[in-house]
């Protein structure tokens, strides 16, 4: 008798949490990361002739290859600063030189990507450019304003 309650309360259990999920993603949706919603204006609202589509693959394909290296190396920087906080437990020079090596990277990320943002836009028409304009304005301060 205590295993059949004992299930019971399980399986009443696994509902409700299955439950609260889908409600959760209901009530409460992620937000659009501002590189889908981009790529979401790009290939769907820009209205793209064949040979912009054809320049944009290949720029978004170079582009790719840039973001996969620079967030390995995020990933190095972060596995050092983690490596610096295990032997210093504080804010030492070791955890200092890291964060300033993982800053650089950052930066050289987000240089890339407003480079690879600003090629895009040279291929658009000027009609297209502002719809892309405004895209990238709300991308960068949705949580802002």
């Amino acid at each position: 008798m205590k295993a059949k309650l004992l299930l019971l309360v399980a399986v009443v259990a696994v509902i409700g949490a299955v439950a609260g999920v889908f409600l959760g993603r209901y009530f409460f949706p992620q937000p659009v990361a501002a590189g889908v919603e981009l790529h979401e204006v790009l290939h769907g609202k820009l209205d793209l002739d064949a040979r912009q589509k054809s320049q944009i693959d290949l720029l978004e394909q170079r582009f790719a290859v840039r973001r996969r290296a620079l967030e390995l190396e995020l990933r190095a920087d972060n596995a050092r600063l983690a490596d610096a906080i295990e032997a210093e437990h504080g804010n030492g020079p070791r955890v200092t030189a890291a964060v300033d090596q993982s800053h650089q990277a950052m930066g050289e990320l987000q240089k890339e990507t407003l480079g690879h943002i600003f090629a895009m836009r040279q291929i658009l028409r000027p009609d297209q450019a502002r719809t892309f304009d405004q895209a990238v304005v709300h991308a960068l301060t949705d949580d802002v304003r």
